[in-house]
Formats: structure tokens, C-alpha cells, sequence
């Protein structure tokens, strides 16, 4: 079950660019690290989970539907509808206080007539953009692997294989995907409900588009403004004091231990690349971004660290990793470059991307550090 998520997880990422689960985590959450090669390995999210995507890796295209409902439709509505009248009560509330900015907006083409009350977050990303921008108030639903932060409003929604029926009877007035499997987009807007689609991001710079994207959508867009020009400040700020120390090295990070790796081309490369890091995985790619890699490649290529998601889902620890056949004799592990990542902030490309770009800044801490003993 594991790795058929991890596989739609992947395929996400590239559809654009956690693991999780779908009982619905890339994640990456995760870690907001692979549906191609779910999408191909049968792709590791998502991001995460052991995507990423965080999220979070990569070749067979899943193909996914739009399914009916399997609860009694009356019930669902009932239920649904009585989620949503309460939480659109009590942000319509806050919102008066507030003198939100005026309607409509369009963003990125999609016609928004009125402040949003009764947001259907179908994104574990956009999920946790909205509650870091104060949005969290007008989040009615979320799907099922949108599992951070802890009060985010989880349903048994599938952003992977969405069920009209079961968004609508939430009666949304937005809903945000990460992706159209393709006829979501096309009934909901049938629904006159209004859907912004958020693909997963490629770069940072990209992350931070959306995450402005999204503040306006939902009437904050001084609060996302403050978010993402706050990353990019703490960010720049890791790059400058950690970037000389990782220049040249190479590095492999692993989605799971059948060895699917994320390129260069992939969100979580690009944040690596920032650290002016080689990736190992960039020769074997033939596009998906998360090519799968053999033990004989990764023993050749050498890398000075290795980066390793699937600890939860696949029991990776860096013993382990030392323990497989031929790897104690590589770089990375003989001088204890290994390094746990939590796949969700990997594979996710919201407000905790921060918390995996310290990580890798921290790792380069640390291997100069040992190096000067």
C-alpha cells in the first residue's frame, strides 16, 4: 500500500516537477518525495510519502478518475454541508474585523467573485500555506494527506483520485489542487465552484509565486507577501554562510531504499543546487526527475553525502545504509555524511521548505566541522 501511494506521490511531483499514504500523505509530507515513476516505480511522491513528491520519484502513468461517491450522497451533503456552514460562519466573522481587499480577483486566470469562506484544500502544500498566511479560519476541508498542521480540518478526500460528489457536497466557494487528473477542474467548474491549480514547484522562486497566488485568492495577500519574503530573506541568508562549503561535493538523496532518487530538475534538487552540490542522480535521468538508481551506480559515483528519506515508511537508518553490501567503503559513509530527511518538508513546497534547506546547510556545518578536527 506504501509504495502504490509513494508511486501516485511521484507521479504528482512530476506532473509538475511526500510520502505518504493514502489513507491520502509527497507527501514531502510530505514530506507538501514520485507519480511518473508512481507514476513509474508502480513512480517513489511527494516528497513526500517516499516521494517527493516533499514529497516528493519517478516512468507507467497511473491513471486516475474521477470516482462516484462510495458514502449515501444524502449523508455526505448533510454532513458536509454542516461542516461548512459552521467554519464559513466563524471566518465571515473574523473577516469583518479585518476589512479584507476587495472582490473579485483573478488569479492566474481563475475568476474569484467573493471572499472565500469554505476553502477545499485538495493540496497537503496549499494546506499549509493557507494556515501560515491566517487563512486557517476559512478552511473547510482538507484531503486526506494534508496532515500538518494538527487542526487542519482532514477528510477522507483524495487529492490523487477526487470525488466530485464527496468536494462538492462540502460546497466550496475554492478549491485548490495540486493537479487535474482530468475532468476535476472541468466539473467543478460546471459547479460554478471556482478551482486554482497549484502544480507542484520546480524551483523556489516558484514556491513563493504560489504562495502569493494563494494569499490573494483567499483575500490575504499582505500575510503571504510577509511569508514569502520572509523564507527567501532566512534562506539567502543559509545559502551565503553554507554555500562555499558545499561547492563541488556530489550527493545522493534517496526517496526509498529501492533506490529512487530526485534530480536536479525536481523541486528537491533545486534546493540543493542552491547549496552549489552536484547531484549523482542527474546522469541516470531520462526526464521524469526521479530516476531509479542500482546499488553498482550509486558504489561508483561515490557521493561525499548521502541524503535519506523513508526512514517511517521504510525503516532507512544511516546503520543500515552502512551495512549494505560494498557501501561501508563509500565516502559518505565512512565519514558519516548521512543524513535523515523528513520526506513531507522535502517534497512540500510550503512555509517548512525552510526547515529542509537548514537541514542541508546544517549538514555542511557539520562535515567542515569534522573535517577541521
Amino acid at each position: 500500500m506504501f509504495r502504490k501511494h509513494l508511486l501516485l506521490l511521484v507521479a504528482l511531483l512530476l506532473s509538475s516537477t511526500a510520502c505518504g499514504n493514502e489513507s491520502d500523505s509527497a507527501t514531502p509530507s510530505s514530506t507538501q518525495a514520485a507519480t511518473t515513476a508512481a507514476v513509474t516505480v508502480a513512480a517513489a511522491e511527494e516528497a513526500p510519502t517516499t516521494a517527493a513528491a516533499t514529497t516528493t520519484a519517478e516512468p507507467a502513468t497511473t491513471a486516475v478518475t474521477v470516482a462516484a461517491a462510495t458514502a449515501p450522497a444524502t449523508t455526505v451533503a448533510e454532513e458536509a454541508s454542516t461542516t461548512s456552514e459552521a467554519a464559513a460562519s466563524t471566518a465571515a466573522e473574523e473577516a469583518m474585523d479585518d476589512a479584507p481587499p476587495q472582490f473579485p480577483v483573478t488569479v492566474d486566470g481563475v475568476i474569484i467573485e467573493e471572499m472565500p469562506f469554505a476553502v477545499v484544500s485538495l493540496s497537503p502544500t496549499a494546506t499549509e500555506v493557507l494556515f501560515a498566511i491566517g487563512a486557517g479560519g476559512q478552511v473547510t476541508a482538507v484531503d486526506m494527506n494534508s496532515d500538518y498542521p494538527p487542526e487542519a480540518p482532514v477528510t477522507d478526500l483524495s487529492g490523487f483520485q477526487p470525488n466530485l460528489e464527496a468536494i462538492a457536497a462540502y460546497q466550496p466557494d475554492l478549491v485548490i489542487i495540486s493537479w487535474d487528473p482530468g475532468e476535476l477542474v472541468a466539473g467543478l467548474t460546471a459547479l460554478d465552484i471556482p478551482v486554482l491549480v497549484q502544480p507542484a514547484a520546480a524551483s523556489l522562486d516558484e514556491a513563493y509565486l504560489q504562495m502569493r497566488r494563494l494569499g490573494e485568492a483567499v483575500g490575504r495577500p499582505a500575510e503571504a507577501e510577509a511569508l514569502a519574503a520572509s523564507l527567501q530573506e532566512e534562506t539567502a541568508g543559509l545559502v551565503d554562510e553554507h554555500r562555499a562549503a558545499g561547492l563541488g561535493l556530489t550527493y545522493y538523496h534517496e526517496v526509498d531504499n529501492t533506490y529512487y532518487s530526485a534530480a536536479s530538475g525536481t523541486f528537491i534538487g533545486a534546493v540543493y543546487a542552491l547549496f552549489g552540490l552536484e547531484n549523482i542522480a542527474d546522469a541516470a535521468d531520462e526526464g521524469s526527475g526521479y530516476p531509479q538508481l542500482s546499488p553498482e551506480y550509486i558504489l561508483e559515483a561515490d557521493p561525499d553525502l548521502i541524503f535519506f528519506g523513508c526512514a517511517l515508511w521504510c525503516g532507512t537508518t544511516a546503520e543500515n545504509i552502512g551495512e549494505r553490501p560494498g557501501w561501508s567503503g563509500l565516502t559518505a559513509v565512512e565519514e558519516g555524511a548521512l543524513i535523515e530527511v523528513d520526506d513531507d518538508i522535502s517534497s512540500r513546497w510550503g512555509p517548512r521548505l525552510i526547515e529542509f534547506v537548514r537541514l542541508i546547510g546544517g549538514a555542511l556545518a557539520a562535515r567542515t566541522a569534522a573535517g577541521a578536527q
